[in-house]
């Protein structure tokens, strides 16, 4: 399996799944408080962007238009974050 392969399944299948439920618990909390911390209004979009630029590799991947290097290294970074978490 290529590294492109690999990278699209783990953000198909985990990251951008994983996103989706953190940015609807914030937005709960957020929805919930009715003064929400500018924090967590700050971590809402940094979310959002992640979860944008996330669904922009899936994109490019499927137009076959990233580098296998490219995709070793967001692999990388990827798996790295997801084991800190």
């Amino acid at each position: 399996m290529k590294n492109t392969e690999k990278l699209q399944n783990l953000l198909e299948n985990e990251i951008i799944p994983d996103l989706e439920v953190a940015i609807d618990e914030l937005f709960a909390k957020i929805d919930k408080a009715k003064n929400a911390s500018s924090e967590d209004k700050n971590d809402l979009e940094e979310m959002r962007d992640m979860r944008t630029e996330c669904f922009a590799m899936v994109e490019e991947i499927k137009r076959d238009e990233m580098e296998e290097e490219e995709a070793t290294e967001l692999l990388e970074e990827l798996v790295e974050m997801k084991t800190e978490a």
